[in-house]
C-alpha cells in the first residue's frame, strides 16, 4: 500500500510540474509577441517613411507638381523624358500582410500620404524621428500618417 501513496504524490507532482511550465510557457510567449509587435511597427516604420520620401520625390520630378494618383506610379514615373523610378517596389503592410495602403488624397486626387489599415493600438509611443511628424501618443496604426511634406 505504501508504493501506492508515493505513486500518488508522483502524479501531483508531475500535475504542479506541468503546471509551472505551461506558466513560464505563456509567459515567454507574451514576450515573443510583444517582441514581434515591435520589430513589425519598426518595419512599418521604416517601409512608411520610404513610400513617405517616394510621394515626396514623385510630387518634385514632374515638369508640373502633382502627386501620384496611384502607388503603381511610384514604381514608374515616364512624366518626363525619361523614366523615373522613386520605390524600387510596393511593399506589403508588415502588420497586415497585405499589400493594401489607406490612402490620403489631396484636392487633386493625387497621394498625399499613407497609413497601415492594421487594428490594434502601437507599443511604440515616443522617440519617432522628425521627418514622421507627430506619432506620439496615438491610439491606433492607423493614426501613424505618412504624409509627403508640403512642397516649398
Amino acid at each position: 500500500m505504501v508504493a501506492g501513496k508515493q505513486g500518488g504524490l508522483a502524479y501531483l507532482g508531475v500535475l504542479a510540474l506541468a503546471l509551472a511550465m505551461g506558466v513560464a510557457l505563456s509567459a515567454a510567449a507574451g514576450a515573443w509577441s510583444r517582441q514581434l509587435q515591435r520589430e513589425q511597427e519598426e518595419e512599418l516604420l521604416h517601409i512608411g517613411l520610404q513610400l513617405q520620401r517616394a510621394i515626396a520625390a514623385y510630387h518634385r520630378a514632374g515638369p508640373a507638381p502633382a502627386y501620384p494618383k496611384t502607388l503603381e506610379a511610384l514604381l514608374k514615373d515616364e512624366r518626363a523624358p525619361f523614366t523615373r523610378r522613386h520605390l524600387r517596389r510596393l511593399y506589403a503592410d508588415p502588420l497586415t500582410g497585405k499589400p493594401d495602403w489607406g490612402l490620403i488624397k489631396g484636392a487633386d486626387g493625387g497621394i498625399v500620404g499613407v497609413h497601415s489599415l492594421a487594428e490594434g493600438r502601437p507599443l511604440k509611443q515616443r522617440g519617432f524621428a522628425a521627418e514622421l511628424g507627430d506619432f506620439a501618443d496615438k491610439d491606433s496604426y492607423r493614426q501613424w500618417v505618412f504624409l509627403a511634406p508640403a512642397a516649398p
